[in-house]
């Protein structure tokens, strides 16, 4: 057996990490690109979102290097991404290649099914040895997150613009050549220095924006077009609650185990959203809402085309908008969504923000009133 897995953001370096430890034999499809796009969107339905099609290209191509089984999660509510693996089950097997699809989730309480999935990919290891590895892997992901956070707070303050992107996007191709969990904290540990030695201007107040939305593209810089990076570099400072390794502990792990996750943001969203519908809907609400409260300059949602629970998250947020007096701009992701028009988008909501900081800072200092 050798596995692959889809491509979210740097999903691929945690889990490899596991695959490491785990001596299980592995291949890491090619990182998101036009062709990975171009092959799913060929293959799967038409109003699929565009998350499938993505990870339908990334199995192809690993097929292609060897690959013969997927491992993915699940999911449930009336998101469709709990029907993900059996969607490509099926259209795998039409393609001819019948890639064994190996899911992580605990259907019911049936945690035996979990339990022999992992065992199937560990092969003969001792139940420790999983433990430990599983342990590790929770361990980088949080700290992969934590170094992508730590990209955001220096990306709009640094002297040196670009440095930031540099060491960044060498960090993210050169885990590649390492093995094992061990030398990847220590890869971590390296990169964490080099950003923090960057010179920054600690003067800089910069506009805040919280990006929310689902959780595919709002992690994914190829399939968002590297929003993040774009915003930091214009000189704002973005935060992303929903995150790879929040997904992995709070609904998986902590799930699980009957035990309560961070849930700030259900208290957040029951006004506006009291019950989960599903996707990362309930997140999307109370963390627009709880950004609000922390005096953030604007918000934007990400979403693919045909997603039902944001489809409902975006019909609730102009309310949000209107009580907390907040800018608030959704963008729905898709294989024709054009870089022009996106970036013409987002550029008129960075004037609006820098327009609204610059008439608050006047109004503070008593140059400008509109009484």
């Amino acid at each position: 057996m050798k596995l692959t897995f889809p491509h979210m953001g740097n999903t691929y370096i945690p889990v490899k990490a596991m695959l490491d430890d785990l001596g299980v034999k592995y291949v890491i499809p090619p990182f998101n690109n036009k062709k990975a796009l171009e092959i799913g969107t060929k293959l799967a339905p038409e109003l699929a979102c565009l998350p499938l099609k993505i990870n339908l290209g990334n199995f192809l191509q690993a097929h292609e290097m060897g690959a013969d089984s997927i491992l993915m999660t699940g999911g449930c509510g009336p998101c469709r991404f709990g029907y993900y693996c059996e969607m490509h089950r099926e259209i795998l097997k039409d393609q001819g290649t019948d890639m064994k699809v190996i899911t992580l989730d605990i259907p019911g309480n049936d945690y035996s099914k979990l339990i022999n999935n992992i065992r199937e990919i560990a092969g003969g290891l001792n139940i420790y040895k999983i433990l430990k590895a599983v342990k590790n892997t929770v361990e980088i992901s949080k700290r992969v997150d934590e170094l992508e956070k730590l990209t955001f707070k220096i990306r709009p303050r640094e002297i040196r613009k670009g440095m930031t992107d540099k060491i960044y996007k060498s960090f993210l191709y050169n885990v590649l050549k390492i093995d094992g969990s061990k030398n990847i904290k220590k890869h971590i540990d390296d990169t964490t220095n080099e950003l923090l030695n960057i010179e920054t201007d600690k003067t800089i107040n910069p506009i805040r924006v919280g990006i929310v939305g689902e959780i595919y593209t709002t992690n994914d810089p190829y399939t968002n077009l590297f929003i993040e990076s774009r915003l930091g570099n214009e000189g704002i400072e973005v935060t992303r609650p929903v995150t790879v390794s929040g997904w992995i502990i709070d609904h998986m792990l902590k799930k699980a185990l009957h035990l309560k996750g961070d849930e700030r943001y259900k208290k957040a969203a029951k006004p506006y959203l009291g019950a989960m519908i599903g996707g990362h809907s309930q997140e999307t609400i109370g963390n627009s809402v709880l950004f609000a409260k922390d005096g953030f300059d604007g918000i934007v949602q990400i979403f693919p085309l045909g997603c039902m629970p944001e489809i409902v998250s975006e019909s609730i947020l102009p309310s949000i908008e209107r009580d907390f007096k907040i800018p608030i701009m959704s963008l729905i992701i898709d294989e024709m969504t054009g870089e022009a028009g996106y970036m013409t988008r987002i550029e008129a909501f960075v004037d609006l923000l820098k327009r609204r900081r610059e008439i608050d800072s006047f109004e503070g200092k008593g140059m400008l009133s509109w009484n």
